[in-house]
């Protein structure tokens, strides 16, 4: 049995990428869901992810080489599971015990430097924490933390094939 090419693998993974922020951006603009800070930083992962892939497509590289591209996507892939796991968790705590907001990301990027940045926003806020939307029984951090699996998954299969 043939399996497919490293080359069409990466072009499903960007296009897997492209979809969930169209998603992503339907739930966004049309139903009306505003992204919390680590929604945004799930969004940044996964368009990184899907770029890494693109690229290695188009490139189309032998085995170190799409090493290389699967190592670089689950950089991607690490931290966008790790904040999705980090919203799941704020999700299960009273959102009386956390702060109420932030400042804007745009304001935060201009005023703070980046470790005080990425400690506000790790660390949550109530809007984090809120489940507004779901899809049986899943929240959107939780499906999110399903596709970043499934990321890592293509991104070891790639570093372990032998052809």
């Amino acid at each position: 049995m043939r399996l497919a090419s490293p080359r069409s693998l990466f072009v499903l993974a960007f296009l897997g990428s492209a979809l969930l922020i169209a998603v992503a951006l339907y739930l966004e603009h049309v139903v009306g869901l505003a992204p919390c800070p680590l929604c945004i930083v799930q969004r940044i992962c996964t368009i990184g992810f899907g770029l890494v892939c693109l690229l290695a497509a188009i490139h189309g590289p032998a085995r170190i080489g799409r090493r290389v591209y699967a190592v670089l996507a689950l950089l991607f892939v690490g931290v966008g599971g790790a904040t999705a796991t980090r919203q799941i968790w704020l999700q299960s705590v009273p959102a009386d015990q956390l702060p109420s907001c932030l400042p804007s990301l745009e304001y935060m990027m201009e005023a703070l430097p980046f470790q005080e940045i990425a400690r506000l926003v790790l660390h949550g806020t109530a809007e984090c924490a809120e489940v507004s939307w779901t899809l049986l029984g899943l929240s959107i951090p939780e499906w999110s933390l399903l596709a970043f699996i499934a990321m890592a998954i293509l991104c070891i299969w790639q570093l372990l094939r032998r052809d």
